[in-house]
């Protein structure tokens, strides 16, 4: 417990500052009224009682302190972009973070999943067929940008959804199956029908984000096992007769891992942001086309609200990384 609050006493003091820094730079990214003030027709007595509506008379460090004291109460601000009639910022960026959420979770998960198995094997099996097979496969999608990826797989989706129509199965998957675009709405009839259209929804974004994060993981993985493996320990248990699986998955993965999760907690945040591109290919309606909407428009509020959850998220990624250290090595908790 001790350990818990250790991590939660440096993480909350980062996030302020984080979140400090965001509304200096947000705050100076230029004039938010600006395509109001070159309207014609618009009094100087207008712009004034705008400003000091939305606080822009007042200082940078006053106006973060009162946008702070609002956001932890839950008001997140208004937005002033054309348009948006001064709408409600939270419900507006929630449901952005939301669906870049949805593949990004799932993306990361399946990615270090698969990445740290690879790893592994390929560690084992150094100089083996398999550790080629999945070191060429790890450069070849560290060399291919997320764009290349994720139109490639748009490709050979549209060709598969015209095989599932030829078989007839477009009733069972669903006419097209695999989505190529954003879809609607997800409602199905039962839990195979979910199932299919959930993977159908859901599968090109998620590979695509995937591709380039299982690569890395892969390779880390490999790389720490690597340098496990010829630890002294290793070396002692393995003279003492312990047997090879024993001294791979419970002496030798447990340390193994501790450097893969901190790269998943430093990539958490670059991954969220990342699948801006991928969004934008699949015409997702995430934080990518959020965060391109607030930068074209010059709206600060959603700006900040983007900024402030990608900078939890990378904190909390962070923390839990913190957290399982002391899992997988007991001795980070003592120290």
């Amino acid at each position: 417990m001790l350990y818990v609050l250790r991590r939660l006493a440096v993480s909350i003091p980062v996030l302020l500052i984080g979140t400090f820094l965001c509304f200096v730079m947000v705050a100076n990214t230029g004039d938010p009224l600006g395509e109001i003030r070159s309207k014609p027709g618009i009094s100087a007595a207008a712009i004034a009682e705008t400003e000091h509506k939305l606080g822009l008379d007042q200082s940078v460090v006053a106006r973060y302190f009162s946008w702070l004291g609002h956001f932890l109460t839950g008001d997140w601000g208004i937005s002033i972009a054309q348009g948006n009639a001064f709408a409600p910022v939270q419900p507006k960026v929630m449901a952005a973070f939301g669906v870049t959420l949805e593949l990004v979770l799932t993306a990361s998960v399946l990615a270090l999943v698969f990445g740290v198995l690879v790893g592994v094997l390929a560690a084992v099996k150094q100089y083996s067929i398999w550790d080629y097979l999945a070191t060429t496969l790890a450069f070849l999608m560290f060399s291919m940008p997320i764009f290349c990826v994720a139109i490639v797989l748009k490709g050979y989706a549209i060709r598969a959804n015209i095989w599932v129509r030829d078989l007839g199965l477009s009733d069972v998957l669903g006419d097209p199956w695999l989505r190529t675009t954003s879809p609607e709405s997800l409602s199905a009839t039962g839990v195979g029908d979910a199932l299919a259209k959930y993977v159908g929804a859901f599968l090109l974004p998620t590979l695509s984000i995937m591709a380039i994060t299982f690569a890395a993981y892969s390779r880390f993985q490999r790389a720490s096992m690597l340098e496990v493996l010829s630890a002294d320990y290793v070396r002692t248990a393995r003279a003492k007769g312990v047997s090879n699986s024993r001294v791979i998955w419970r002496h030798a993965f447990r340390n193994a891992l501790i450097p893969v999760m901190t790269l998943f907690s430093v990539n958490f945040g670059a991954t969220v942001t990342g699948a801006i591109i991928t969004e934008t290919v699949f015409n997702w309606h995430g934080m990518g086309t959020l965060l391109v909407e607030a930068v074209n428009k010059n709206d600060p509020q959603v700006l900040m609200g983007w900024l402030v959850l990608i900078a939890a998220s990378v904190v909390i990624a962070n923390l839990i990384a913190d957290l399982l250290y002391g899992i997988l090595d007991p001795r980070i908790r003592v120290g």
